[in-house]
């Protein structure tokens, strides 16, 4: 069972019987969603699932539908750099990643006189704003691993700090990867942060278009797994190594699929220009925590939704306000240290982590469980409040800034 489209699929397909005359594989597609309540329904009638579906993964994993992996691991590492790819009991295995960051048109960023990004903290410059596409990562099933990689990569605090200045900068897309690819691709914005398969696919149809990891990102496993009731148990084992092995990795180099494999040897004869994800993540400089991530993704959209995709442009205004008081205050000690208080209400969340660690058993992911609309109605009206009430109140410490300055200089 997979969601791999026909591209994919196909050419796996064929390999593989190609190398096992005599067998042949039966592909079953399913969106990721849907497959994982149809394989929790219907045990014994799937050999092998493989797809992008790292939640699903884990919730089948722990219900006891897969056995490790039968298979030879040797030069599979189960990380990328700091970033786990592979469960650890080897009950589902990674196949393929994707990377995150940024879809450029390298000719409007040359006629916008923007220079190519190189890290996330380039893009809280103004001169970005409405030049950035952002996936909200509510309604975007991409996305909401880049709220962590943030969090994680810069801290709890200056990763979300980092990551509404970003936002406060962009355009909001509610809708699927491919439409920043589009978006990106038709120069109605210099750049789009997305995941490097949407692009890739994107360049391999002909879009103007190219793609930076930036030096902290993360990645998202593709994984392969052997149920313990696989009717065919033993071609279940030969699809899952031929998957993994140095001839099926190398599938993935194929113009029409451009995936970034799993096996660090294949690299060595990867097309030109291609980006090595283990070579890069030499320098990757933290410990992703894959667990936690999935544990709270719910609660971290809730917490966009009201920092961000809510409040969009009373968090342009405030930091518009915020701008000029700064600017008005120029080598003003007293008053920048005012403005500092005023920059940190900006974006300082309603929660600290340990609460939303607390808490996160409360919300779930959009993309899986029809959650009860209002479970969470009451607190997410308070984090609301609180998030307003801050925002005001830095608006306030602008004008008194300016007030000051405008004082000062008639006297």
């Amino acid at each position: 069972m997979t969601s791999y489209p026909e591209e994919v699929v196909s050419r796996f397909e064929a390999a593989f019987e190609k190398a096992h005359p005599g067998m042949r594989v039966e592909i079953n597609w399913r969106r990721s969603g849907d497959a994982t309540t149809w394989l929790q329904n219907n045990p014994g009638h799937t050999d092998v699932y493989w797809t992008p579906a790292q939640r699903g993964f884990a919730m089948l994993a722990r219900s006891g539908a897969f056995k490790p992996l039968p298979v030879d691991m040797t030069g599979l590492p189960n990380k990328v750099g700091g970033f786990p790819i592979s469960d650890p009991d080897l009950l589902y295995v990674a196949t393929e990643i994707a990377g995150f960051g940024f879809a450029v048109n390298t000719q409007r960023l040359q006629d916008k006189h923007l220079p190519l990004p190189a890290q996330w903290t380039d893009l809280t410059d103004p001169r970005w704003q409405d030049e950035l596409i952002f996936p909200v990562p509510s309604k975007v099933g991409f996305a909401p691993p880049l709220i962590e990689i943030l969090a994680q990569g810069y801290g709890w605090e200056t990763g979300w700090a980092l990551l509404q200045r970003i936002a406060s900068n962009a355009q909001l897309l509610g809708e699927g990867g491919p439409g920043i690819a589009e978006e990106v691709a038709s120069g109605r914005a210099g750049l789009g942060v997305s995941i490097d398969f949407f692009i890739n696919s994107a360049i391999a149809n002909g879009a103007p278009i190219s793609f930076i990891h930036p030096g902290v990102t993360g990645y998202s496993p593709a994984h392969v797994a052997v149920f313990k009731d696989a009717p065919n148990p033993e071609g279940a084992q030969a699809f899952a190594q031929y998957v993994l092995s140095e001839e099926g990795q190398k599938i993935l180099f194929h113009p029409d699929i451009r995936k970034l494999p799993v096996r660090p040897s294949v690299y060595a004869d990867r097309p030109a220009g291609y980006y090595d994800p283990f070579a890069a993540a030499k320098a990757m400089p933290f410990t992703f925590d894959t667990e936690r991530a999935l544990r709270r993704q719910g609660v971290n959209n809730a917490l966009f939704d009201v920092m961000v995709t809510e409040q969009h442009e009373r968090l342009r205004d405030t930091l518009a306000a915020l701008a000029k008081a700064e600017q008005a205050a120029g080598s003003n000690h007293a008053l920048q240290a005012k403005l500092d208080r005023a920059r940190k209400l900006v974006t300082q969340l309603p929660i600290n982590e340990k609460q939303a660690d607390d808490l996160a058993g409360r919300f779930v992911s959009n993309f899986e469980i029809d959650a009860t609309p209002d479970a969470n109605a009451t607190l997410l009206r308070a984090w609301s409040d609180k998030v307003t009430a801050n925002r005001r109140q830095a608006v306030e410490i602008a004008r008194q800034v300016i007030a000051a300055t405008q004082g000062r200089s008639s006297r």
